[in-house]
């Protein structure tokens, strides 16, 4: 595998930090990837030289306000002045664009995780069509009232603190239950894997982990929001092929529960080609779960079943 990054300009002239691994021999396919909330894309190396070594070149941008991107802990969690969700889907077309330039007629794949399986249901919206396929992983459904009421706590903590205050309270509000299920916890972040050795990686990174900000929080649900309207969802390409992949403990979407309900959502809009996996056990990180070779193997066949 030959690692190496560049960078590209976003929307507010921001400098958007991109990795790509790419394989030694013939590429047949590119696979973007969206990493999640308060992590990096660094993180997904080991999936990345996974996919390499069946012929896949990957790209993987830090969104603003993460990693390298953000260039500095002080500036993790601030997304812009406004419309940070839109601005960080925008990033993820412009870099489609970049990728499709530099691998002219061959097959693009996305896989969304977390919070980039959120802004990855909006690229579904505005740009499917540009995609081979899709993949949501550790995503979720309609969550409908709730987002309103988180929005009005993001609203107020913003209007009283500002955009860049760092809430304590909508931290708590988010993440704060997430824990509950896998109790005694030995760290915050039990949630994410029952692998404790990738669980003290996150912990350990500095760029991991961090409370953001409630001017991230107005953003971000007021992009749940968007995916969740049904004007929206009816601009839904019904040809494009979609894996949905999760734990069926991972507390984001609901225990599988959410999952379902977003499967039953592009079902109803008449996507054809809709597979939805749920592993025993899994938590909210399939990647870093013990049975990664089985998840990245399945992936793989996924994405090969595709091109």
């Amino acid at each position: 595998m030959k690692s190496d990054y560049f960078t590209f300009k976003g929307n507010e002239n921001v400098e958007i930090y991109v990795y790509r691994w790419s394989p030694e021999g013939e590429i047949k396919g590119a696979v973007q990837i969206a990493h999640g909330m308060a992590e990096t894309a660094k993180r997904y190396e080991r999936f990345a030289e996974f996919l390499t070594n069946s012929g896949y070149i990957v790209y993987a941008n830090d969104h603003r306000g993460h990693g390298n991107t953000a260039k500095s802990l002080d500036k993790v969690g601030i997304l812009g002045d406004k419309d940070g969700f839109d601005l960080l889907v925008q990033d993820m077309h412009q870099l489609l664009n970049i990728i499709k330039k530099e691998n002219a007629d061959k097959p693009v794949f996305l896989l969304g995780h977390s919070m980039g399986s959120f802004l990855s249901q909006k690229a579904i919206m505005d740009f499917g069509t540009e995609y081979k396929g899709i993949i949501l992983s550790g995503s979720n459904g309609k969550q409908g009232l709730m987002l309103k009421f988180a929005k009005l706590i993001a609203n107020r903590e913003a209007k009283k603190y500002g955009r860049e205050y760092r809430s304590k309270k909508l931290n708590d509000l988010s993440f704060g239950s997430y824990n509950n299920a896998f109790k005694p916890n030995r760290t915050e972040f039990d949630w994410l894997s029952s692998d404790t050795d990738e669980v003290d990686k996150y912990v350990k990174d500095p760029y991991c982990g961090s409370i953001f900000t409630a001017g991230f929080y107005q953003d971000f649900l007021t992009g749940l929001m968007q995916i969740e309207d049904k004007a929206r969802l009816g601009t839904v390409p019904n040809g494009l092929p979609i894996l949905l992949m999760s734990g069926d403990k991972d507390p984001v979407g609901r225990a599988g529960k959410g999952v379902k309900i977003l499967y039953n959502t592009y079902k109803s809009l008449g996507v054809k080609d809709l597979t939805i996996k749920l592993y025993k056990d899994g938590r909210h990180e399939m990647l870093n779960e013990k049975n990664r070779d089985q998840v990245m193997n399945d992936v793989l066949a996924w994405i090969n079943n595709h091109n």
